[in-house]
């Protein structure tokens, strides 16, 4: 039997443990309150799923790019009446994600209250590199492909893009279906880098964004 050195020794505190007994479930509200009372910080990097505290994956150089990216396109071509933000929460059912860049009704100070709402969204995009892999290895992470896609479906968010950077393209979900059931999107068109996808709101196309231009 071989003797593992000092060097080698695992931090048993940085592995996801899965629990074995049934364990609690957070509500959008108890959520708040953890913000209100200090429990959870903006230094605690974790986003509200299903009612799980997720961890949010760390982002590296070219996701930081392509979100930028993302978001300056959108900007130019989104019309009066709605803007652009950047990985802050929005407030669903039974979740709170930030996803990287979104479209929301408004203006940013129609929302001093509270955070925008599904009916305040015509557009979530996620930026993934390297999650999809670790989707495709079976790791505990929030899949963009998996769960991320049926926390939009379910709150009949109408149009979800991933900017996929492994694949280099941008896949586009629409037409959200079975909300209650088996939430998911209908229609999934995967546009390559040579194409351009049409920027859609409340059923109406506004312009067109280039996939190479979302690129890094």
């Amino acid at each position: 039997m071989s003797v593992s050195t000092q060097n080698d020794a695992i931090d048993f505190q940085q592995i996801p443990a899965v629990p074995t007994e049934p364990i609690w479930r957070f509500s959008i509200e108890q959520y708040h309150q953890m913000i209100c009372q200090g429990i959870l910080t903006e230094d605690d990097p974790v986003e509200l799923l299903e009612g799980w505290l997720i961890p949010k994956m760390p982002k590296n150089p070219p996701h930081r790019v392509a979100t930028k990216l993302t978001r300056n396109i959108l900007e130019k071509l989104v019309p009066d009446g709605w803007y652009v933000d950047t990985q802050e929460p929005i407030t669903l059912d039974n979740s709170e994600p930030e996803p990287d860049v979104v479209i929301v009704r408004g203006d940013t100070r129609d929302y001093l209250d509270r955070h925008p709402g599904a009916k305040d969204i015509a557009l979530v995009v996620e930026v993934s590199d390297s999650t999809l892999e670790r989707d495709k290895l079976g790791t505990a992470c929030a899949s963009r492909r998996t769960l991320k896609k049926r926390i939009y479906a379910r709150a009949n968010i109408p149009v979800y893009w991933i900017v996929n950077l492994v694949e280099q393209q941008v896949e586009v979900y629409t037409e959200p279906t079975n909300l209650l059931q088996e939430p998911t999107y209908q229609q999934r068109h995967d546009y390559q880098i040579t194409e351009t996808i049409p920027l859609v709101i409340e059923g109406v196309e506004v312009g067109r964004a280039s996939v190479q231009n979302l690129l890094p």
